[in-house]
């Protein structure tokens, strides 16, 4: 069986016990700062490892209660998947509990156990009645219906059954996605003397191996990963749910900071304009308007932006959920699903939080077609995702399809699979639909332009994909051509494509006055007029001549010796053979003056057409049959 990482969080108020009742299950203080120990009070996030076997490896995070440490608590949580809600037996909910149900409920944390911390303090009549307004608080969130332990971490009492129900809980659960691109959300940056830059964090999702290349966003730069930790044990891979360090090579922590992502892959997308779903805290104390400052809070990164409705110009009650847009002051990094909270910069407040339906976000009209365009986005099936992708930009690499649709490469394959997507040259993938109609387009085209250039082979294949390449990529007119020439739709002579059954023909208007040109020109034999008068004569019009010209000699009704003459493709065969029969591997000028009975006005270019023709080859003074 593959082993399985989880990170759980504890949550709650100040001084609830969360740092002691950490210690207690893993026997690590992880108040680590000089500042922390003073006021005891957890400022920054403290790690643990809490449980390991053969199937299954636990972390803990001590989340800060303190209301001043909110960003922290929300890197942290952001991470989590399962979270202890500490509540102390003496003093019960207290407003940063609400606080922290909210943004557990937000982050869309799904998994959730009580601890009544302190129990030492109080006697067992007043436990029930904390217990009882424990379970009234906890109506309509994750911890509603979850299970109750009564600790103290001082006499150690519930210690092990909480432990004992976070393993047997974390076992029943699904682990984070292992097998998508590696992506670590930093929240701490230091140095280690000798060693250089280190990052830490929580695991969103794949895995990464000591000696890979990786880059850290929104920035784009390229980076090492030259040590891997997990709980200060060397490893050699780190994977989704652990709490991970990762020695750098390549970068110095000047150039870090908390909120820039680890990634090992170019499939992420890099935005400041976010479409979103939200929902709003219950107890809203100010309006939300249209286009307020608002601080997002998405997974380790804070950044300002400001809120865009398109349905309203305030907010301050909802139940449902909103479908709005986050434009934001600086670059983060995101893909579809991801949790976020939003705060109010100033009053502080914590406004809502909601996920991610689009990182790719537009510029949209304010309207209710804006809200049912967001709304498709938002229920979308995968196939539904991958199709809207591919039919926005027509074709899509692998590559681009993870960033556009946030699905990982193994759900994509599964889908792309499907008859409806055409996978072509090899990398790029397009619509059954979208080839089908290109190709009518093609052929619609082609027919207009056989019927306005009846003479013609076909359409020159740069001016055909000319005419679409506004709509269309290259690569893909390309295939499209090729497939309807390996299918019989289309034809194509050198770089002439045409539809399969056209056949060049002069219109029908000037077929009789051609054909007596044709007769006038054979008639004449060797000995032809100018080539020009023939079409005065015959009363074609200047517009048509070059364009009957190149019909003429395509379809091989005459051969042009040069810009003057012209003869009748038959008299040009017959004259041929005549030299051929009265020649033997060679000839002179001479000899073929004779044969031909030819001046040297017509002699000249008719052995030149030879050449041309690859008939003959000149060899100094003499020609060779080829």
């Amino acid at each position: 069986m593959e082993k399985r990482y989880f990170t759980i969080g504890m949550a709650g108020h100040i001084d609830h016990g969360k740092t002691s009742l950490t210690k207690a299950l893993t026997n690590v203080d992880t108040d680590r700062l000089k500042e922390e120990k003073e006021r005891q009070i957890s400022i920054e996030l403290g790690f643990a490892p809490l449980y390991e076997d053969q199937e299954i490896q636990i972390s803990v995070i001590d989340v800060p209660g303190h209301e001043r440490f909110i960003r922290q608590m929300i890197a942290g949580v952001a991470g989590i998947d399962l979270v202890v809600l500490v509540v102390a037996a003496d003093e019960g909910v207290m407003p940063q509990t609400r606080e922290h149900l909210d943004i557990l409920k937000f982050l869309g944390v799904k998994n959730g156990l009580v601890a009544i911390s302190k129990i030492d303090r109080v006697d067992e009549e007043f436990i029930e009645l904390v217990k009882d307004d424990i379970l009234e608080e906890l109506k309509g969130s994750v911890f509603e219906g979850a299970p109750f332990v009564l600790v103290d971490s001082l006499s150690k009492k519930g210690i092990e059954e909480l432990k004992d129900l976070i393993i047997t809980t974390l076992k029943k659960q699904e682990m984070r996605d292992a097998k998508g691109a590696f992506r670590l959300p930093i929240d701490q940056v230091f140095t280690v003397k000798g060693q250089g830059t280190v990052v830490r964090g929580t695991v969103y999702e794949g895995s990464v191996e000591e000696g890979q290349t990786l880059k850290i966003m929104p920035e784009g730069l390229e980076v090492k990963a030259r040590q891997i930790q997990v709980h200060h044990k060397q490893a050699q891979k780190a994977y989704a749910g652990q709490r991970t360090a990762i020695n750098l090579s390549g970068v110095s922590k000047e150039d870090l900071e908390r909120g820039d992502v680890l990634v090992s892959s170019e499939h992420f997308i890099v935005t400041n304009t976010v479409d979103v779903a939200i929902r709003v805290v219950e107890d809203l104390e100010h309006m939300v308007k249209q286009r307020m400052p608002i601080k997002l809070h998405i997974g380790t990164t804070e950044v300002m932006g400001r809120i865009v409705f398109f349905d309203r110009n305030e907010l301050k009650e909802e139940n449902g959920e909103i479908l709005c847009q986050l434009r934001l002051e600086e670059e983060i990094l995101t893909k579809r699903g991801d949790r976020f909270i939003l705060r109010r910069p100033s009053p502080q407040e914590t406004i809502g939080g909601g996920w991610v339906i689009d990182p790719r976000g537009n510029k949209y009209r304010f309207g209710n077609q804006t809200i049912e365009e967001l709304e498709k986005k938002k229920v979308g099936s995968p196939k539904e995702r991958i199709t809207a992708a591919i039919f926005e930009a027509k074709s899509l690499t692998l590559g681009e399809l993870i960033k556009r649709t946030a699905l990982d490469e193994e759900t994509l394959k599964e889908f792309l699979e499907d008859d409806d997507f055409v996978l072509y040259n090899g990398k790029e993938y397009t619509l059954k639909m979208l080839i089908n109609s290109i190709e009518e387009d093609i052929y619609d085209t082609l027919q207009e332009f056989h019927q306005t250039h009846s003479m013609k082979l076909g359409l020159n294949k740069a001016e055909l994909l000319q005419s679409m390449q506004k709509r269309f990529p290259k690569s893909l007119l390309d295939f499209v051509i090729e497939n309807g020439i390996a299918n019989g739709t289309f034809d194509r002579k050198g770089q002439f494509v045409s539809l399969t059954d056209f056949v060049p023909h002069v219109p029908k208007s000037w077929q009789k006055r051609t054909e007596n040109m044709l007769n006038e020109i054979k008639k004449d034999g060797l000995k032809v007029r100018y080539y020009k008068d023939y079409f005065s004569d015959s009363g074609i019009p200047d517009s048509l001549e070059a364009d009957l010209r190149r019909f003429l000699e395509e379809q091989e009704y005459v051969v042009h010796l040069d810009e003057q003459f012209a003869y009748h493709g038959d008299v040009f065969t017959e004259a041929v053979e005549k030299l051929r029969m009265g020649t033997g591997e060679e000839f002179e000028v001479g000899n073929a003056k004779e044969i031909l009975d030819l001046s040297r006005k017509y002699m000249i270019p008719f052995l030149e057409k030879l050449d041309s023709k690859g008939l003959t080859k000149r060899v100094e003074n003499k020609r060779v049959w080829q």
